[in-house]
């Protein structure tokens, strides 16, 4: 497709889509249009090639158009391409129902139990939890389905969550949603039931827990928590990875004080950390797990996990559930997420991507001490980083981190800002990456970041410079 036709795209949806939706800016040949995609390879319309560090959101952990994930959504689509939400069930719900309950409460449960007799410290019985599951579409939809289980099944209507978190732009979500640039429009609707308390990137002087606890119990002094909402690291807030004790420490405040701990583990679940979900890092088992993003590979669906005992707080089905959708478990997405899971299985991508770390972590300190004055800080886990740039005077340089997005864009790379203020420079490539293309896109990164950063070159004025006379 020409440069004419990439231009007609882009005309058509300035005309007809919502401004608020494509951003586009032709002089910096911002945005690209893409025709296709493979493994970690994105193709624009006029078939150039470009390397995605993006994942595309986190979606495409097995690869884009993982070919075992995409046959399985074909197949699916020429048997049954819709089913009747929570009406006429179909059998792959339930089969992906019962995989999710497997991979987490029951996989986090029985590898918490003892392996001699089956039985935990004290003599009590190990006893292995199934999970129950709500399926949704977006992201935002399984954090809502999870803050209505805890509201029914504590009675409290009150959120702790943090700030620099996301969870979604839904209505719900957007009271656990703490960045004013997604809330503030539309605050005077929102019920606003959600307490912000800081999220932790360090500890300093070793009293970071107590501070914590502290917060806990200052955000529930009315007494009306029902549940904390954190993701176990922070992917769109900026990369944000807490020390050790953060999650052991939620899940031991929420069991004092009666409230469910929530895990919004839409980025990080299934692999991006090195472990197929980022609270296995700490061994903590929350009581709800929202997922998405990589479950299917790049159909819509989503699902909140909760432990059986929890998400039985909601009544039985009468004929009319109080929480539904059109799409809800979607027959496509379900055959996809089961294939998904399979790759994810096969590759070993959990592992693969606990390997690589090393590799971008090494890569990511390079970049640092090349530009030690512009770096404040670098963040790892897994194949999820992240670089964080600062102006000379000090403060975040969201200029430099826009501008090295557009010059590597021309350079074939595709990379996405992070963080409150866009500073952050997210790594989250597909987990099937090799080394050497990682290495190799941090080769043009650093020579992009150096193109940046050279000073405009000041040319003398000369005689065949200036203009001439002309006379009359």
């Amino acid at each position: 497709m020409s440069t004419r036709a990439k231009d007609a795209t882009l005309e058509m949806l300035r005309r007809h889509e919502s401004r608020n939706i494509t951003f586009v800016e032709p002089d910096a040949g911002w945005p690209i249009v893409w025709k296709r995609a493979k493994g970690c390879r994105v193709w624009d319309d006029a078939d150039r090639v470009y390397l995605d560090l993006t994942a595309a959101f986190g979606v495409a952990a097995a690869g884009h158009a993982n070919p075992a994930v995409v046959r399985a959504g074909q197949r699916q689509m020429g048997e049954l391409l819709h089913a009747m939400g929570d009406v006429h069930p179909h059998a792959l719900k339930a089969r992906l129902a019962r995989e999710l309950s497997r991979l987490t409460f029951e996989r986090w449960t029985r590898r918490a139990a003892t392996p001699v007799g089956g039985r935990l410290p004290g003599g009590t019985r190990a006893s292995i939890e199934t999970g129950k599951v709500i399926f949704g579409c977006s992201g935002f939809e399984a954090v809502e389905a999870a803050l209505k289980t805890a509201r029914l099944a504590t009675g409290k209507a009150g959120v702790i969550a943090f700030r620099g978190g996301y969870h979604g732009v839904g209505y719900g979500a957007l009271n656990a949603t703490e960045r004013g640039h997604f809330r503030d429009p539309f605050r005077d609707q929102l019920r606003e039931f959600g307490r912000f308390v800081e999220f932790p990137e360090s500890d300093p002087d070793g009293q970071g827990r107590l501070r914590m606890e502290a917060s806990l119990d200052a955000a529930s002094a009315a007494g009306d928590i029902g549940a904390i909402i954190v993701e176990p690291m922070q992917a769109r807030g900026g990369i944000r990875i807490p020390p050790p004790w953060f999650l052991p420490c939620l899940r031991q405040w929420a069991d004092g004080h009666g409230a469910l701990l929530i895990l919004d583990e839409i980025y990080t679940g299934f692999g991006r950390t090195g472990a197929w979900f980022a609270c296995e890092h700490s061994e903590v088992i929350p009581d709800l797990i929202c997922l998405g993003k990589a479950l299917t590979g790049g159909f819509p669906l989503s699902a909140c996990v909760g432990r059986a005992r929890v998400m039985d707080a909601w009544p039985a089905a009468m004929g009319e559930a109080i929480h539904t959708s059109t799409y809800l478990g979607h027959p496509v997405g379900c055959a996809m997420a089961l294939a998904q899971l399979s790759e994810l299985r096969r590759l070993g991508l959990p592992q693969r991507a606990a390997r690589l770390q090393r590799v971008l972590e090494s890569e990511l300190t390079a970049l640092q001490r090349r530009f030690p004055d512009r770096v404040s800080r670098v963040s790892v886990v897994g194949l999820m980083g992240g670089i964080a740039w600062r102006r000379p005077e000090g403060g975040p340089d969201t200029g430099l981190s826009v501008g090295l997005m557009q010059e590597v864009l021309r350079r074939g790379i595709i990379l996405l800002p992070e963080g409150e203020h866009s500073e952050i420079t997210g790594i989250t490539p597909p987990l099937t990456i090799t080394e050497s293309q990682l290495r190799g896109a941090f080769r043009e990164i650093t020579r992009a970041v150096a193109a940046l950063l050279q000073p405009p070159v000041l040319v003398k004025p000369s005689k065949l410079s200036r203009p001439r006379r002309i006379r009359s």
